[in-house]
């Protein structure tokens, strides 16, 4: 998907600062051998660096979202893996939102990652990952977004990283299913164009152009308002 360049700049009254060791997660998520390793090879520094809260930042929570933490990864090469970010994501009993650093051809980069996380009985479950562009780290950042609840905050802070637009009366929850049918239409539509490039016979080109704007056509309803 196409992504934002949005990096938010988080309140002052919710700054937590806190630097989380990489065992904590080990203890508190399914982290095998390999998975250590990536830990080790990939992140140099967890930090809980803002801490979004009814006390803090005067908006209520709910059982969905009682806060939401702001964790920002310093990594060691060019990027932190999925399965790290999923591993942290699932040790957490709470929303979470990662900036990830990297020093990269001199220049200090960050991007913003989130899923949606759903809480409830067992395990949190997470959705795929949306993310930032990376940007200079010292990039203007932007005010939140207006929000009367924890949980409007939570999708308002989503919204831009998975580019679509949330519908009216829709939550994260809903939005996140819709972004599981995105994918599999944006796969096909891959698949579609590859074929066409590809293809010799004529009428077979013409069927395939048909599939795929029928198939352009579904992607772009679900995207939009």
């Amino acid at each position: 998907m196409t992504v934002t360049d949005v990096l938010y700049r988080w309140p002052n009254a919710a700054y937590f600062g806190r630097r989380v060791p990489k065992e904590k997660f080990y203890e508190h998520a399914r982290v095998n051998t390999a998975l250590r390793e990536k830990f080790i090879s990939e992140v140099d520094r967890v930090t809980w660096a803002y801490d979004l809260a009814e006390a803090t930042i005067n908006l209520a929570g709910t059982d969905e979202v009682p806060d939401i933490a702001v964790f920002q990864i310093d990594a060691k090469g060019t990027d932190v893996s999925e399965p790290v970010l999923s591993a942290v994501d699932t040790s957490m009993p709470r929303p979470l939102v990662f900036e990830i650093n990297r020093d990269f051809a001199g220049v200090r980069e960050t991007r913003m990652v989130a899923a949606h996380k759903q809480l409830g009985t067992g395990a949190p479950k997470t959705s795929q990952y949306f993310s930032t562009a990376w940007q200079p780290a010292d990039t203007e950042r932007q005010p939140l977004p207006t929000a009367i609840t924890l949980p409007t905050l939570y999708a308002a802070l989503l919204e831009p990283l998975a580019n679509v637009e949330v519908r009216p009366g829709e939550g994260m929850s809903d939005v996140a299913d819709r972004l599981k049918v995105v994918g599999k239409i944006e796969r096909e539509i891959k698949t579609l164009e590859r074929k066409l490039r590809t293809e010799k016979q004529f009428n077979r080109k013409v069927e395939l152009r048909r599939t795929l704007k029928t198939k352009q056509a579904q992607l772009t309803a679900l995207i939009e308002r």
